[in-house]
């Protein structure tokens, strides 16, 4: 199983996630940004709180998504 060791926000609601596979890949936001409490992410200062917690990318008020999914819905970075 993929788990997160680092995470960098982008400007345009991407980031930029390290696994511990050592692959470095490109998720992309936006379209989460619609959908129940996700919604909140479109203020950028919340946005760029992401943190790392439980192996996953998490943001205040109890908002993450899975690594599997962050992994599966993203692209590699070359």
């Amino acid at each position: 199983m993929e788990t997160i060791t680092h995470v960098s926000v982008h400007e345009d609601y991407t980031l930029e996630i390290k696994f511990n596979t050592g692959e470095t890949r490109l998720f992309d936001a936006r379209p989460y940004l619609g959908k129940g409490g996700f919604t909140r992410l479109k203020d950028p200062a919340l946005f760029k709180q992401v943190y790392i917690a439980f192996d996953t990318v998490c943001w205040p008020g109890n908002l993450d998504i899975a690594p599997e999914t962050l992994y599966d819905r993203s692209r590699p970075i070359r």
